[in-house]
């Protein structure tokens, strides 16, 4: 018989483990002084301890170990709820790999946004934009309508969305309650589906202009370009292209005095 310590030594089980597993009835000492309490182990035990001591590292539970030790007495029992808690670990670890592709997804969007801000001019540029493959959804009511279509883009591309969102505007108005306008997401490639085209915008030259603060203050840097392209002499083409830098974000709506929208006005050739 070996004492608690010895036993210890034996198993690679802390003195309190044992007194714990004993509390709570998945490895009973073999015999119990009853004047000082003492616990002795026998060397069958050892075996027991070292199942329980593998199960541990595999991250079952003391309440499921008491329950495998009381219905199985051979390794080759164990071998199904092994290969359960096996599939349990490998569904984890995808869940944990598209939480990490998450997190890298808002850090990069936080830190390209923030460095946008503050090299901003917030004065009319002239700038060339390439030719872009984007995933969009024609809608017509109001802009604020807008969130659904980018929620079902998100779901749909998912991984192969490669840039910021952005809204072409068909009108060459303001319209109030029944605007005509495309949510779209760039996307390395993809198939339409549904109600979703998958096509390539066409590059060119533009008008640019950030716009930082509120999207209901938009009109303001609205003017400030349009104004810009009249006094040019410059020829606007629909439709007109509003890109979200910075917006509400994938967990927090954010700041609306921080949301960076860039206006492009393309030209016509």
């Amino acid at each position: 018989m070996y004492s608690i310590g010895e036993f210890s030594r034996a198993t690679g089980l802390t003195v309190k483990t044992l007194r714990f597993y004993h509390e709570q009835g998945i490895l009973e000492p073999s015999r119990v002084e009853s004047g000082s309490g003492y616990r002795y182990y026998s060397d069958a035990k050892i075996e027991t301890a070292r199942v329980i001591g593998k199960l541990r590292e595999v991250e079952f539970s003391v309440a499921e170990i008491k329950e495998i030790l009381s219905s199985h007495d051979d390794d080759a029992d164990l071998l199904a709820l092994l290969e359960s808690r096996k599939a349990e670990v490998q569904q984890r670890m995808q869940i944990d790999r598209r939480i990490v592709r998450l997190l890298e997804d808002i850090i990069t969007h936080e830190r390209e946004a923030s460095q946008k801000m503050s090299n901003a001019t917030y004065s009319v540029e002239r700038k060339q934009v390439e030719p872009m493959l984007v995933a969009s959804i024609r809608m017509t009511g109001k802009y604020s309508d807008c969130g659904p279509g980018f929620g079902k883009l998100g779901r749909k591309f998912g991984r192969h969305i490669c840039g910021k969102g952005l809204m072409l505007c068909h009108d060459g108005e303001y319209r109030a309650e029944d605007a005509n306008f495309e949510v779209a997401m760039p996307v390395r490639r993809g198939e339409p589906v549904d109600d979703i085209q998958v096509k390539t915008l066409p590059g060119g030259t533009c008008l640019s202009l950030m716009h930082l603060g509120p999207f209901d203050e938009l009109s303001r840097s609205y003017a400030q370009i349009l104004q810009y392209a009249k006094d040019q002499g410059l020829e606007i083409s629909l439709p007109s292209r509003e890109v979200y830098h910075k917006g509400p974000g994938m967990i927090f709506r954010g700041n609306p005095q921080k949301y960076l929208t860039e206006i492009q006005l393309m030209l016509k050739s």
